[in-house]
Formats: structure tokens, C-alpha cells, sequence
């Protein structure tokens, strides 16, 4: 990111109110201008009180936007801004300074600004309030998703597994998300240094108050505990009583158990770093929820906040919480428990010591991990994703380079694509064929007489096609992958129009030379790409005994080769299994036509059926995009075919933290290092055993520090935008 980007921030919160999504709005600006963009801040309602806005007044870059004040809306009362509202808001703001990013947060307000198509591709969307299960996700919230997705650069999440399971549901959202967790400011000010808890124990809690967050039950602790005599007493920050329609009476009670309960001191809302003192000099702190959120994928604020201020946490415990603080956190509270659970664990801290230093210490690292300045490193990073810098010979142009895409199957460019539109000084343009013959001759014509420079992707009948009506004066780059060798385009091929034949391996282009006579110096070799980062994820529970395939069709992927594999593994150890992600081999027609290939699969699939070693233990996983999610699963990634040009799967498994294994297949030790091939299905059930779990991932962070030296996206792209501006 050479240049100081322009970010529009506005999300469909009250800043005025303290809550998760106020803070939210705070932070996010707080990282962008540490991270060296400008932001405008469009404040949804007039400002009452500077709580959360005048940190932000005087920080680099930073602009707080006032419509009501600033009358950007004839009309605009003094009310809280409409989604319709902030979308016009947001034009109007565009319009006077175009921003090349808009940060935003709110479902409905998201939908909202889709729908206008005015700021398609330049979207930030952060997503919290969506469907979150299966059973919530119905088609009609799909396909807003979808839309949403289609229209933004990138999506914001705030965890991995709210990641995985939006690629999981939504398609389109595969390859934009990226994580953005909540992130808490360090404490500007001394922590308390004591010995114990005080007397009476102190227990804390901020945000808002709503029936599910548990605010009211909470303000009986105090007396709870006292009966178990442990003397306490509640600190309360927030201002934000919600109006809860299930609950038509919560409001009068919440707000009645604030002012009046014996042993509750509540201090109303506060700036958030008076909020932080008052936590700080307390004992613990309050996260304890209604068991209707265990199944959130969202983080909960509540423990970052309070373990930066060293303070230990009640919650539930959930999956997301035992991934942050470990499955022998001491002060969780028990799934479906009630209020005598929750003042159980409170007392813990008073009781147990032990227990009250390793909680806090838990709480203080996982806090660790999501500073201000850690959001700000992650904002560079995706900037820089998204912002690539130019090279000077194309920023040095007169006019853009102008890049033309053709071929019938894109799949494989997609990404680079993606960072050549990017790339400020080119323009890209693209000639999809319909089918591998079949095209639109006149807009392929147009693209050709257009273009400074063209890439064909598979060397078929569109490199052909664009061989004889090459451009006098523009240049011409082919990419040749695999099946394309044993068909007769490459003979049909104007070479003498080529400037560039790229080929996936060494190995592929030795014998695309040697097949073709074409020279040399024609025919170079630029890796696939392996997008590293959106692959490199945790591993879940159990993946060291998953085997994975990608892809099983047609038959010379032999998926028998595989089962051999698991066999000698399950014979060791009945844990092994196999993940197979592929379409089934009956909908590829040019495959389920040929006899042989469905002679190979019923046996495949009869073998299943009848080997006591294999029962139960392939799972066939639905084919989709959203390979990086079901990569969490598998520990190893098998490449067991009897040809390949490349072979993406064993290299993005190595990205995952997954440790390769491949069989010999021609060129594969032209591109993966020697120590992941082996010589048969024996060898290789031998060497995955050897490794034992700690091998493993030693094995699995050496494999991912190759693939990012070897094949990463931006070393590619990289690599393919010196193709495209020098040749």
C-alpha cells in the first residue's frame, strides 16, 4: 500500500450508547488510523455525549462526520439515521471524495447500500447479525448473503468459525473473508498490584443490559454470595437498557434493580477509559450469559476487555470460550446452568487463589492477542492484499496498460484477476467463452483490437483463435496446463503470434517442447497460486488422523491408492480416516460415458462396503469453494494419481498446516520437495504413522513455510504482473 487510502466508516449504531457495537465503530477507526488510512466517521445520531467520539477527534486522519449538524440530508431530523438514510448520506459523501473502501457494520444497512450498486467492490462488510446455524439459515437469508457478497471486497469476521460457516452457506463469500476480531485498547494508566481479591469482593460488569446478557439475575449475586459468605458487591457501567419486546416489563426492572438493589453501585455510562479504570479496580469480571448464546460464533467482548486489565472472567462455557482459555478454565459456568451456578463460580474467587491467578492469567493472554495495535497490523495486511503497489514501468504510463482475459474456464485466474483489476495502471477486461469452442467472435474481435496485452487461459481453441487475429503491436501469453497436449490446438497455434507460453511445472514444460518444437525461450514456467492466507487457519480437534482428497474424478486420481493408504493406517489404528471433497464421478458425462470409468468406481465403492477396514471411515464432503474451512479437518493431504500437471490439493493442504503425501507421478519432484513423495500407498501409510502427533506438526509448519516461499498468491501474481508489463 503505497499510497494513503480513504476509508468511509459508518455502522448502524448509537455511538452515544456504550455497547459491542458502538465500541465496535471506536475501535475500528482507531485501527484504521494506526494503520495509516484516513477515515471519515459517519455518525448515525447527533451527538449527546463525547464519550466514545472524542477519543477519536484528534487521531491522524481521522474526520467525524455529523449529517445532522452538517445538513448533508434535506430533511434530516433530529433523529437516528435510516439504512435509506445513511445510504444517501454516504453518496452524497462519495460523490464530494470518493473513498476506496466502505467499512460497514449492520445487516439490514448492508443490504440497504447493495441494492444502490453505487459501491460495488469497494465493501468492507462486517457481518454479526446472520443467521448463525443451520436452522436459521433459510434461503431467503442465503440469497441476501449472497447479494451482500457478490457487492464486497472484502468480508469482516469476527472468528473462524463464523468464517467457515458463512463459506460454508454462502459461495460467493469464499475468498473475501477475512478475520477481524474485536480488538481492546491497552490500559493508558497503572494496573492495580494486590495481593488478593478486596473485601467485599468486587465483581464488575459493562455494556449493555438486556434480558439474554443475563444484567438483571446478575444484580442478585451480591446477596447469593453473601449467603455463602463471601461479602460482595457489583460494579455496573452502561447506559443502554434495552426495550425488549419478549420482555415488556425488563426495562422498569432493570432499570428499578440498577437504582435500588442493596450491594449494586451503578456508575451510568462512562467514557470507555473511566469505564476501564472502574473495572480495574475490581475483582473479577461478569460474562456470564443466557445458555440461548452458547451457540453464538462470535467472541465475547467482555473477556478481551476485562483480561486486559489482568481481571478473571465468568462465563459459559462454550466450544469458542474453551478454544480461547483452555477446557480447564476454573471459573466457567456449566451449559444450562442458573443463577446458583454463576454465584458458585464468583465465589471460586474468593475461595481458591490458585484458581483466581490462572484465570486472570488466561483472560490476560488471550486479551494479548487482540490489542489495538494487532488490529491495526491485521488492517495493513489486508489493505496491502487489496491495495497492491503498482510497478513503477506501468504507474509510469501515459495511459493503463489494457489487459485482455479469454478462455471457457476461468477457475484457476480468478484470484489473480482479482489483483490484476486491483493493480492501479491496468485495465482488465474479459472474453468468457461459453463453451471450449463456442464464442462471440465479434466481442472477441473487440477485446483483440483492444487489448495491449492477452491472456489466454488453456491452450484450446481460444488460443488459437487469438494466435490468427493478434493485434499488431500487442502481445500474446497462452497458458498451458495438462490435457490440452494430447488434443491438436497446440499445432494449430500461430507460435510465431505467441510471445509467451507459461506452463505450471518444469516437467509440463519439458514436454510441451518437446511435443510441440516450439523454442524455448517461448515457454516458461510460473507455479499455480496457493492463496496462503485465507488457507493458513486452525486446525480443528482430531484433524492429525484425517486423511483428505480433493477431487476423485476421473479414475488416474485413483482414489483406490488412497484406500490402500487408510487401510494400512486402520489396520495400526482405527482413529485414521478419510475426507474425500469431489464431485461424484457420475456428473462429469465425459467421464460416466466411458465403461472403464464405472467399472473402477463400482469397485471403488464395493470395496467400501465390504472392508471391515474401511467401514465408517470415508466421509464423501459436498464440493464447493469452501476448501479452506474443510481444511480444518484433515492433518494430511494425499496426491496418490498416476499423472499430473501440477496438482493444487497437496499444496493447498501444505498451506492449511496439512502435511502432504504423494506417489511419483511424473514432475511431482519438480515441484514438491522429496521428502513428502514415497514410493507406494505402503511407503506412504508408513511415513504419515512414523510421524506420531508432535512430527506432525513440526512436518506440517515446515510443508507451510514452503508453500509461501514457493507458490503463495502474491509471489505469483507478482510474478504473472512482470509477464504482463515487461514480457
Amino acid at each position: 500500500m503505497s499510497r494513503t487510502l480513504r476509508a468511509l466508516v459508518y455502522g448502524d449504531v448509537d455511538l452515544n450508547l456504550i455497547d459491542g457495537s458502538a465500541v465496535w465503530a471506536q475501535s475500528t477507526v482507531q485501527a484504521l488510523s494506526r494503520a495509516g488510512c484516513d477515515s471519515r466517521l459517519v455518525l448515525k445520531s447527533p451527538v449527546r455525549t463525547g464519550r466514545l467520539t472524542d477519543p477519536l477527534a484528534e487521531l491522524p486522519g481521522v474526520t467525524l462526520v455529523h449529517p445532522h449538524e452538517e445538513r448533508l440530508l434535506p430533511g434530516l431530523a433530529d433523529r437516528p439515521m435510516s439504512p435509506v438514510q445513511a445510504a444517501q448520506v454516504l453518496t452524497r459523501l462519495d460523490e464530494d471524495e470518493p473513498c476506496d473502501l466502505l467499512v460497514l457494520r449492520g445487516r439490514r444497512l448492508v443490504t440497504r447500500i447493495v441494492a444502490d450498486g453505487r459501491f460495488d467492490g469497494r465493501i468492507w462488510a462486517y457481518l454479526t447479525d446472520i443467521p448463525q446455524s443451520a436452522a436459521e439459515m433459510t434461503e431467503a437469508a442465503r440469497a441476501e448473503l449472497a447479494l451482500i457478497a457478490e457487492a464486497s471486497q472484502r468480508l469482516l469476521c469476527q472468528t473462524e468459525e463464523l468464517r467457515c460457516f458463512l463459506e460454508t452457506w454462502v459461495p460467493e463469500a469464499c475468498g473475501k473473508c477475512v478475520l477481524s476480531p474485536p480488538a481492546v485498547p491497552e490500559p493508558g494508566f497503572p494496573l492495580p498490584d494486590r495481593d488478593g481479591p478486596h473485601d467485599p469482593l468486587r465483581l464488575v460488569y459493562t455494556g449493555k443490559f438486556a434480558p439474554r446478557w443475563n444484567t438483571l439475575p446478575m444484580t442478585r449475586l451480591p446477596e447469593l454470595l453473601a449467603e455463602r459468605g463471601v461479602p460482595a458487591e457489583l460494579h455496573t457501567v452502561g447506559d443502554k437498557i434495552h426495550d425488549d419486546a419478549a420482555h415488556p416489563d425488563f426495562q422498569a426492572d432493570m432499570a428499578r434493580a440498577l437504582a435500588g438493589t442493596r450491594g449494586v453501585h451503578h456508575h451510568g455510562g462512562q467514557p470507555r477509559e473511566e469505564a476501564m479504570h472502574i473495572a480495574a479496580d475490581c475483582d473479577v469480571g461478569l460474562g456470564w450469559r443466557d445458555p440461548e448464546l452458547d451457540s453464538s460464533l462470535e467472541l465475547s467482548t467482555k473477556v478481551l476487555e476485562f483480561g486486559a486489565l489482568g481481571l478473571p472472567v465468568v462465563l459459559n462455557r462454550t466450544p469458542a470460550h474453551e478454544a480461547l482459555l483452555g477446557t480447564d478454565y476454573p471459573l466457567f459456568v456449566p451449559g444450562r446452568a442458573g443463577l446458583d451456578d454463576a454465584a458458585e463460580a464468583v465465589a471460586r474467587v474468593a475461595r481458591e487463589p490458585e484458581a483466581r491467578r490462572l484465570a486472570a492469567d488466561r483472560c490476560r493472554e488471550a486479551a494479548r492477542h487482540h490489542t489495538l495495535d494487532g488490529a491495526a497490523a491485521r488492517w495493513r495486511a489486508h489493505l496491502d492484499r487489496a491495495f497492491p503497489t503498482a510497478p513503477t514501468e506501468v504507474t509510469a504510463r501515459s495511459r493503463p496498460l489494457r489487459v485482455g482475459v479469454a478462455g471457457h474456464d476461468l477457475k484457476f485466474l480468478t484470484r489473480l484477476l482479482d489483483h490484476f483489476r486491483s493493480l492501479p495502471g491496468l485495465e482488465v477486461r474479459v472474453d468468457a467463452w461459453s463453451a471450449l469452442s463456442r464464442h462471440d467472435p465479434d466481442a472477441s474481435r473487440e477485446l483483440a483490437d483492444w487489448a495491449d496485452v492477452v491472456v489466454v487461459e488453456w491452450c484450446g481453441p481460444a488460443a488459437v483463435w487469438y494466435s490468427r487475429h493478434k493485434r499488431r503491436g500487442s502481445r500474446l501469453v497462452v497458458r498451458l496446463h495438462r490435457f490440452e497436449l494430447d488434443a491438436p490446438w497446440p499445432q494449430q497455434v500461430d507460435i510465431d503470434a505467441v510471445d509467451r507460453v507459461v506452463c505450471v511445472s518444469p516437467y509440463y514444460a519439458r514436454r510441451t517442447r518437446e511435443h510441440t518444437g516450439w523454442p524455448a525461450s517461448k515457454v516458461v514456467v510460473v507455479p499455480n497460486w496457493v492463496d496462503t492466507d485465507q488457507l493458513d487457519r486452525p486446525k480443528a480437534p482430531g484433524a492429525h488422523h484425517r486423511l483428505g482428497m480433493i477431487g476423485i474424478a476421473p479414475s488416474r486420481k485413483r482414489l483406490d491408492l488412497g484406500l490402500d493408504v487408510l487401510e494400512a493406517l486402520r489396520a495400526r489404528d482405527r482413529r485414521w480416516h478419510l475426507s474425500v471433497k469431489s464431485k461424484p464421478p457420475w456428473e462429469y458425462w465425459w467421464i460416466w460415458n466411458k465403461p472403464e470409468e464405472r467399472a473402477h468406481y463400482d469397485a471403488v465403492l464395493r470395496r467400501m462396503q465390504t472392508s471391515p477396514l474401511l467401514e465408517g471411515a470415508v466421509v464423501f464432503d459436498t464440493f464447493g469453494p469452501d476448501v479452506a474451512g474443510w481444511l480444518r479437518r484433515v492433518g494430511h493431504v494425499l496426491s496418490t494419481s498416476d499423472d499430473e500437471s501440477f496438482h493444487l490439493a497437496p499444496a493447498e493442504g501444505m498451506a492449511s498446516g496439512a502435511v502432504p503425501a504423494l506417489l511419483p507421478w511424473p514432475g511431482a519432484d519438480e515441484i514438491y520437495d522429496r521428502r513428502w513423495i514415497h514410493d507406494s500407498p505402503e511407503a506412504m501409510a508408513e511415513a504419515i504413522a512414523e510421524l506420531g502427533e508432535d512430527g506432525w506438526r513440526s512436518a506440517a509448519e515446515l510443508a507451510r513455510t514452503q508453500v509461501r516461499e514457493g507458490f503463495s498468491l502474491d509471489r505469483v501474481a507478482e510474478t504473472w504482473t512482470e509477464l504482463l508489463v515487461t514480457g
